[in-house]
């Protein structure tokens, strides 16, 4: 199956300022893309060219196979978007905002009820609807913003750093309406802030100066690419087996035997490796006490990755 999103050799220049440099990025159906990066590092340029609010210098977007420059129209008809700076109509109450979205939209008749249930349900806007938008504070504002994007049912959401001047409490109610649309939409999601993309996303593109550093995989989703296993043996002994396991791509003594038990992470190339590393390990004679999934430390390797880009450039 192909992906939701498919960005190829993306560049955006604005002037002699290259703002987005050969980027390439694929987002499956249904999952949670965080790009994160500092102020600067062109995450909303992305979605800006994804949305049809740009167009390209060079290379291709394409949302469901359909290309938002030739076929922007029927592109921008699968992607509901919520800009960082939210555009919402204060004198408005939120009964009339939504269905006035849904027919912008091109929702008609009972059509534009249903869709204006269905957002208000699951934002939990019940209490709000006959508010004036004006009167809402900003927690309630982003669940609006949020619910005028999902009208239509679109294939993608894109939410621009949906948390920013969002107190603690309603920080962590977005995140639950976040992780709650995924599956049901493809959410691509940006933050310059680690925690945020840590908790939502189940991958995350780290991008730094226009440029895409990596993509990793932030939530387990069943591959254990990452393992943590805790063994009885010389540690010379149980590193050399681990590392001749066929796709273990490294392995990091997280703490030496002590007296003789020792903690260790694996890390594969992508392939399920835990029936082979128990293997490796009682085969060996050696013991195997625990063994357990790793998720991936996310601010360790922003860190790395930023600083090798850092030192690349010097």
């Amino acid at each position: 199956m192909s992906p939701l999103i498919a960005v190829e050799r993306l560049s955006k220049w604005y002037g002699s300022r290259l703002a987005v440099d050969r980027v390439s990025l694929e987002v499956e159906r249904g999952e949670v893309m965080g790009l994160l990066g500092p102020n600067g590092s062109g995450k909303t340029t992305i979605l800006r060219i994804l949305t049809g609010y740009l167009r390209p210098s060079e290379g291709t977007v394409r949302v469901a196979d359909l290309d938002v420059v030739t076929r922007s129209r029927e592109a921008r008809a699968r992607v509901g978007y919520v800009p960082e700076d939210v555009p919402l109509y204060e004198w408005m109450r939120v009964s009339e905002f939504l269905p006035f979205m849904a027919r912008l939209r091109g929702l008609r008749g009972p059509a534009v009820g249903r869709a204006v249930e269905a957002a208000v349900e699951r934002l939990a806007l019940g209490g709000v609807r006959d508010l004036l938008i004006a009167k809402l504070s900003r927690g309630y504002r982003q669940r609006v913003a949020i619910a005028q994007a999902l009208l239509g049912d679109p294939a993608v959401l894109v939410l621009d750093e949906p948390t920013n001047g969002l107190d603690p409490r309603q920080i962590i109610e977005m995140r639950g309406h976040i992780r709650g649309l995924a599956g049901a939409h493809t959410v691509l999601v940006t933050s310059h802030i680690l925690g945020e993309i840590e908790r939502v996303a189940d991958r995350a593109a780290v991008l730094l100066a226009g440029r895409l550093l990596g993509v990793h995989r932030v939530r387990p989703d069943g591959r254990d690419v990452r393992l943590r296993v805790r063994v009885r043996g010389p540690l010379e002994v149980v590193r050399a087996r681990l590392q001749a396991i066929p796709d273990v791509r490294a392995v990091t003594v997280e703490s030496e035997p002590t007296p003789d038990v020792g903690t260790y992470l694996v890390e594969s190339r992508t392939r399920p490796i835990a029936d082979r590393v128990a293997a490796a390990v009682v085969g060996a004679g050696l013991g195997l006490l625990e063994m357990s999934a790793a998720p991936l430390d996310l601010e360790a390797l922003f860190l790395e990755l930023t600083g090798r880009a850092a030192g690349a450039g010097r």
